[in-house]
């Protein structure tokens, strides 16, 4: 799989920030940009032999620690995570992107446009665009259902690109648990992460009937990708994307040669994972002999005594036995199964690495490779092995550069000329955004809330107020208008799952190695009186706390 995911050009948005005027003697202070590194840290994960029967899940177990020490604005970087496409590999030469979408501008991508028609993608990460930072990473669901016209991540917002709810008709997720709140700026921690894991699994449930097509409409499958969690102190299903997220698209552009290759009928491809890593500002400044240098913040690593930093672990695929199978018999009326992911149905990857790339300003970075590489280790764990090196301690990627034509050099703090002013300056620090709200209409009221708003106050230092919803009668489902039968269908099972599925069993097999990360405690709700099973807290509205 091609990991290489198209970037927003976010250096066009956060354009050159000086660090001001001010001079020291007669020199200026550094400049900021933001392009100060760019890259992949990337893992392969070897698929089974019959490929056709693993693609009904896939997850793993991905390192959180804090990356920087402080909350830089315009700083993106996604942790160890993974994409899931659908598994369009019979099409060999005829577009997926129909006209009219962004991907299909994407001409490198042709002629199929297999790797930016459907994703989903999100996980562990910093977003320049995220509104509440405050030192460790957050965990985010995020899909990308139109060829990158749109993304969804969360019950209500897109992946931080605004602060208005989507469009009622643009809606994809349905909250599932009734005990974890899912705030728009993405799920945070609790204290400050070093190393410890989140396991996170997307599982292709059918919580109902495929549609066929009537009338010429898209049919739509059965297929609704469900992400579980595994921590510390919450274990299960949290939300999922409804099947006809992935099926409209035919309808929306008349294309049906998309009918049926979308996520909700299609089995899932993942073939690795990586760190991305987008957006990371500089300071540029030049010694008095001319000589250009730059510097970008200090990216630490969780690294034991060896040097060694284990960032992904139990990359396992699924088959229909893991779970689909018995999820369906329990829908159609058979016993409730313990939803732990059953052995019998699971492929634990091989994984391969090799030694990633760099650059800055479009310009290769040297020196990196001497500091650090990938590795898998003994145990089938992958991270990074960090060396004896001038340029950075270990742990720490190397932070300072020196201009050499074409190439960036990667060089001790020592060798920086202190008149340069690289060490002293500071970089940008993000302040809070703007509020994430929702619509006091449409799909949001009708039909409304069954209580009132209440508030809690997160780790990141932002409120999230929240309104319990029937599960059926949540914004997301609105937009279908389902039959009445097919509402309480589901709305029953889905009371079944929250009487019979509680937050402390794995669900997810343990991992193999270290400790699971905390959520903040603030994110875990407990239902209302009379609202304990079949309903759901569906965040309204996340601003910074007074």
């Amino acid at each position: 799989m091609n990991l290489a995911l198209p970037l927003l050009p976010l250096a066009l948005l956060f354009p050159s920030q000086g660090a001001g005027d001010s001079k020291a003697g007669d020199r200026k202070q550094p400049e900021q940009t933001s392009s100060g590194l760019h890259g992949y840290i990337g893992y392969e994960a070897s698929p089974p032999a019959d490929r056709s029967e693993y693609g009904m899940g896939m997850g793993f177990y991905s390192a959180a620690w804090s990356l920087i020490d402080k909350p830089i604005a315009h700083f993106q970087i996604g942790l160890a995570s993974g994409w899931i496409l659908p598994d369009n590999r019979d099409n060999k030469d005829k577009p997926l992107a129909p006209e009219g979408t962004l991907a299909r501008t994407w001409k490198e991508r042709g002629p199929t446009w297999d790797s930016v028609f459907q994703t989903v993608e999100g996980g562990l990460g910093y977003w320049a665009r995220s509104r509440f930072r405050y030192g460790p990473p957050k965990f985010s669901m995020n899909a990308t259902p139109q060829c990158y016209d749109y993304e969804v991540g969360s019950p209500g917002w897109s992946f931080f690109y605004d602060t208005e709810a989507l469009p009622d008709n643009r809606l994809g997720i349905a909250q599932l648990s009734n005990r974890l709140l899912i705030p728009p700026d993405a799920l945070p921690f609790e204290g400050s992460p070093n190393g410890q894991f989140l396991g996170y699994s997307y599982m292709a449930l059918p919580f109902t009937d495929p549609v066929p097509s009537a009338d010429g409409k898209a049919p739509t499958g059965a297929h609704a990708w469900t992400c579980f969690l595994s921590t510390a102190n919450f274990k299960g299903p949290i939300a999922y994307y409804i099947p006809e997220t992935w099926s409209k698209i035919a309808d929306i552009f008349d294309y049906p040669f998309l009918h049926g290759r979308g996520l909700d009928s299609r089995q899932g491809l993942m073939g690795g994972g990586a760190m991305e890593i987008n957006t990371v500002p500089q300071l540029v400044a030049s010694a008095r002999d001319g000589v250009r240098y730059s510097r970008i913040p200090a990216l630490r690593f969780p690294v034991d005594q060896r040097g060694q930093a284990v960032l992904v672990q139990d990359v396992t695929y699924y088959s229909r036995k893991a779970l689909y199978d018995a999820f369906l018999a329990w829908r159609l009326g058979g016993s409730a199964p313990s939803g732990k992911f059953d052995a019998a149905g699971a492929f634990v990857a091989k994984l391969s690495t090799r030694t990633p790339g760099f650059d800055q300003d479009g310009k290769p970075i040297d020196g990196v490779a001497s500091t650090f590489d990938t590795k898998v280790f003994d145990d089938n764990t992958w991270g990074l092995e960090w060396k004896d090196s001038d340029h950075a301690p270990r742990g720490q990627f190397p932070q300072y550069y020196r201009h050499d034509g074409e190439r960036r050099v990667a060089v001790s703090p020592s060798a920086v000329p202190k008149d340069t002013g690289l060490h002293a300056a500071e970089f940008k620090l993000a302040k809070p955004g703007e509020p994430f709200t929702s619509p006091s209409s449409g799909a949001w009221t009708t039909p409304d809330a069954s209580t009132d708003a209440q508030q809690v106050r997160l780790c990141d230092g932002s409120l999230a107020t929240y309104r319990w919803y029937r599960f059926v009668d949540q914004p997301s489902f609105v937009q279908y208008g389902w039959s009445a039968e097919k509402k309480a269908a589901l709305q029953a099972f889905v009371e079944k799952l929250h009487r019979a599925w509680p937050i402390d069993r794995d669900y997810m097999a343990p991992p193999t190695r270290g400790k699971l990360v905390k959520l903040d405690p603030a994110l875990l709700v407990t239902p209302p009186k009379g609202l304990e099973v079949g309903y759901v807290p569906i965040v309204t509205r996340q601003e910074r706390a007074p």
